[in-house]
């Protein structure tokens, strides 16, 4: 139990900017997901894809503030895909 205490207050004390970008994604990415699965008969993807979005521009903040290169592409990727979805769910594209 002790290691997992440590393993997150170290992931605070590293940076703890970084900590909360990761904490609102995680709520973010949660948030949509559920949203998703319970909706799966007839989602709103005009509130879902806003959701992973925010959830995937924090994702990216907290990388880049880390250096996490892959993870940061991975953002990146998916803030991109996250633009084009919503934009096609509310009839820009």
């Amino acid at each position: 139990m002790q290691a997992i205490l440590n393993f997150w207050r170290d992931s605070y004390k590293s940076n703890p900017i970084a900590f909360y970008f990761e904490l609102i994604s995680f709520l973010l990415v949660v948030s949509a997901s559920m949203t998703l699965a319970v909706t799966a008969r007839s989602p709103d993807m005009s509130i879902i894809y806003p959701l992973f979005l925010l959830s995937s521009l924090t994702a990216l903040v907290a990388h880049l503030r880390r250096k996490l290169a892959f993870p940061l592409l991975a953002s990146v990727y998916f803030s991109c895909v996250n633009v084009l979805g919503f934009s096609k769910a509310v009839g820009l594209l």
